[in-house]
């Protein structure tokens, strides 16, 4: 089984902060990254997605996190970041803009990685993403603070969320999404967390770090498929771009 860390977010402007937090990942024997720019993404090229994988012997993967507040902000970032062949979450508090994006084949991920955000879920939002096939993440670093009041309030709203989450079975994944390169643990630990303190049945904690991310990555390949051989390159057919 092959194990994901989903969401590890870094400055791709420090190439050198990169490479570290990539052997120090390797230490780890975590084969699989899903890596989130957190500078703006119109720097990124597909030169620097070659360039990052081939410094380490980790698969790597990426993704890209919207935080709309208007509905005209999501129209225009999600015409702007379909254009890369990678994972595309959206992370927002406001209901309006969940619902649209749940409807929206170009989102991937509605990410639930904030209890801020976690409380604004509902079983109506989660019943339309599961019909239209999009999955949902939640992330275990809000428990992983130093404030204890605070960490025991995320734990308490994490909790319900899951709980939720188990009862109406949408596709979902599980992500670390550590700020601290200490906090970062193998996913397989991860698991035993996710199964000993929120119940989570150890088989769907697994597919939560492994399963369901392959199915995601699936699901982003075969959209792009018919117009990507390998990032960055689309087919041209005729004289005309796909």
């Amino acid at each position: 089984m092959s194990y994901f860390e989903s969401r590890l977010g870094l400055n791709f402007e420090d190439l050198d902060r990169i490479y570290h937090v990539l052997k120090f990942c390797e230490e780890l024997n975590i084969n699989n990254l899903i890596l989130e720019p957190l500078n703006n993404a119109k720097y990124f090229h597909e030169d620097l997605f070659h360039k990052i994988s081939e410094n380490t012997k980790i698969e790597l993967f990426f993704r890209f996190n919207i935080k709309p507040k208007t509905i005209k902000e999501f129209k225009k970032e999600i015409k702007f970041y379909q254009k890369f062949p990678n994972i595309i979450s959206l992370e927002t508090q406001v209901k309006e803009i969940q619902l649209k994006a749940a409807k929206d084949s170009r989102v991937h991920l509605l990410s639930f990685s904030d209890p801020v955000n976690m409380k604004t879920i509902t079983p109506g939002l989660i019943s339309l993403a599961k019909q239209n096939g999009t999955f949902i993440e939640f992330s275990l670093a809000p428990i992983m603070i130093k404030n204890r009041a605070l960490q025991s309030k995320n734990f308490r709203i994490l909790y319900r969320f899951i709980q939720l989450i188990l009862r109406m079975k949408p596709k979902f994944i599980i992500s670390g999404n550590f700020d601290s390169l200490y906090d970062i643990r193998h996913p397989r630990n991860l698991c035993s967390v996710c199964h000993t303190l929120f119940g989570i049945p150890l088989e769907q904690a697994k597919n939560a770090f492994s399963k369901n991310v392959e199915m995601l990555l699936a699901k982003v390949k075969s959209k792009e498929g018919n117009k990507f051989i390998q990032p960055g390159v689309r087919l041209i057919k005729g004289d005309k771009l796909i």
